[in-house]
């Protein structure tokens, strides 16, 4: 198989590195040669793909490609993909699978009740808002060509290298409260094998929410982390008196629990990681978070 993947990010490159290790056949793109260079240390073909300019073997990468995965997000001009590549896209003859990777964020705000992918799209800010276009983009290029369209709303992603125990470690974590509020997460893990489920069971159209199990409080995972380090949890700090990024507080601003388990139902995916539990105990056997 031939994958094609725009935007080779740390969940999408997660993924391609997986299934080159399949030995499976994977390009992808990267905004800077520096890091081209780094994917083809790690077996990928890398091309240049950003605001200035682009590899022009990328055309036809798309005109050969077996899947496309799409992990490039939308700017205020839309889905900078589409923009520049959607006749290309359609026009492709080989692609039977095309999955994008967007958000829970385009659900908004819920005041922390359940929700699944039955729930209208409602997204509260631009980033989101952005995305939800997006979606509808490319499920209607999906609904006109012959490549099956799936949608991934991804929760928040943590896995090697990127997740509590390493801000521990580093003395950068923080325990935010805010009374009620709740996340979902997902390990890069386990979005790799949703994505290989839908690769073999492809539905145009399909939405899934690729999530954990367990809503939690984000300073209940802080405290988990700590102890998993033997670390003293850090103090607990008030929403209000957090010195957050307007981007940083804007996830406070949505508390939602989502629910999976179409991808049980459907894909037939079991969680590798179906708390934050498990998760973070694996990585810190792996050795994450260690000094």
């Amino acid at each position: 198989m031939k994958l094609f993947v725009f935007g080779l990010g740390y969940s999408a490159a997660f993924f391609a590195q997986r299934l080159h290790a399949y030995g499976h056949q994977v390009t992808g793109t990267v905004r800077t040669p520096v890091k081209a260079k780094a994917m083809a240390h790690d077996g990928l073909i890398a091309r240049i793909f950003g605001p200035d300019g682009h590899d022009e073997e990328i055309e036809s990468d798309i005109l050969a490609c077996d899947a496309m995965l799409i992990s490039v997000p939308p700017d205020a001009g839309g889905d900078p993909i589409l923009r520049t590549y959607a006749k290309q896209i359609a026009a492709a003859k080989t692609t039977r699978w095309i999955g994008y990777l967007s958000t829970i964020g385009v659900y908004g705000d819920h005041a922390g009740e359940w929700i699944d992918e039955r729930t209208p799209a409602n997204p509260s800010n631009v980033r989101s808002q952005r995305r939800a276009r997006a979606e509808q983009d490319w499920l209607t290029l999906g609904a006109k060509g012959t490549a099956s369209v799936q949608i991934f709303r991804l929760a928040g992603i943590y896995g090697p290298g990127r997740n509590q125990l390493i801000q521990i470690a580093q003395g950068t974590a923080r325990r935010i409260i805010k009374p009620g509020q709740v996340f979902n997460r997902t390990h890069v893990e386990d979005i790799a094998q949703v994505l290989e489920a839908s690769l073999e069971r492809p539905r145009n159209g399909g939405i899934y929410n690729v999530t954990d199990n367990e809503p939690a409080p984000p300073q209940d995972v802080v405290t988990f982390a700590a102890q998993l380090c033997n670390r003293t949890p850090p103090p607990e700090v008030r929403l209000e008196d957090a010195a957050l990024t307007d981007m940083g507080r804007s996830f406070y601003d949505e508390n939602k629990r989502v629910r999976n388990q179409l991808i049980h139902d459907e894909l037939g995916v079991t969680l590798k990681y179906p708390t934050y539990r498990e998760g973070l105990a694996a990585l810190k056997a792996a050795g994450d978070g260690s000094m």
